[in-house]
């Protein structure tokens, strides 16, 4: 018995229906991402009801199996009673595609590892602190259209304090994100207090790594590596593992990574930082100690 709400009730047992087809068809994961443009991880995410899947990517699924007529129909049926529609949905017009797959798959991930060395993470980022670094970065746009950012990355931050199933945060932070007065002491003391209240939070591990470490082993600037697992914790026979992902931002446009060679370099780079930095504990009395200095 599945176990959960009647949407994902629905979703599991479409995802399962659908892996049923391709395996019939005698397709693997990586032929249908090519058919339908997307990533061999999403196509296993949607079969094991990792992400939302809406009648229109049903439709390309079942046009690359080739399935038809009553069949179809009830398929299509099924993904329309299983939609949840994401609150970013919204906000489409403001969004890229890139940015709007990341929001998705935060929502849906169980643990997020980032890595930062310029700016805090957008997750753990206060209102004027955020206000900041968009008007910064957002060159190209209106005043407007900056806001509606800002109401958009606040929005994310909700995944960590929801009462159901809160994501897990491990972030390692170099210690110029928290030295650069982004916004001034005025904005920078209330962030870093902050920082040392959700650092108290059971789903949320910060490390800072200091100056005096030397040399670290990131030369590529900062990812995140999130992570995903069953949300019962028990695997289905015969179901397919979902894999990580790294997402990693630059001005070109963002990256994301899925193949496995390189989500265990993202790994293992991650493991030596963490090794590297202060632990959990000197790094929240660290951090409380900056913030003393600021208003």
């Amino acid at each position: 018995m599945v176990v959960g709400s009647p949407p994902t009730v629905r979703r599991r047992q479409l995802g399962r229906e659908l892996r049923k087809l391709r395996e019939a068809a005698g397709f693997k994961a990586e032929q249908v991402a090519l058919e339908v443009r997307c990533s061999p991880s999403r196509v296993s995410r949607i079969e094991t009801a990792r992400v939302r899947i809406t009648p229109g990517t049903v439709h390309e699924l079942l046009d690359v199996y080739r399935v038809e007529g009553a069949e179809r129909q009830r398929l299509v049926a099924l993904a329309r009673q299983a939609q949840e529609a994401g609150w970013w949905q919204a906000h489409s017009d403001a969004l890229t595609w890139e940015y709007s797959t990341l929001i998705a798959l935060e929502h849906d991930a169980t643990e997020l590892r980032t890595f930062e060395s310029s700016v805090l993470p957008g997750l753990l980022q206060t209102e004027e602190y955020a206000r900041t670094v968009l008007r910064k970065t957002l060159l190209e746009q209106a005043g407007a259209a900056a806001e509606e950012k800002l109401v958009v990355r606040l929005a994310r931050q909700r995944i960590l304090t929801r009462a159901q199933d809160p994501v897990r945060l491990w972030a390692v932070l170099d210690e110029a994100v928290l030295r650069r007065q982004v916004g001034g002491p005025d904005v920078m003391g209330p962030q870093l207090r902050h920082l040392v209240q959700m650092s108290g939070r059971p789903n949320i591990q910060l490390q800072v790594l200091p100056f005096d470490r030397g040399a670290y082993a990131c030369n590529t600037g900062p990812f995140l590596l999130l992570g995903f697992s069953s949300p019962d914790g028990v695997q289905d026979a015969g179901e397919p593992a979902d894999g990580d992902v790294v997402y990693v931002e630059n001005e070109a446009g963002d990256i994301y990574v899925e193949k496995e060679p390189g989500l265990a370099r993202y790994r293992m780079v991650f493991d030596n930082l963490r090794t590297d930095a202060l632990t959990c504990e000197e790094s929240r009395e660290w951090l409380a100690r900056l913030a003393a200095e600021l208003p």
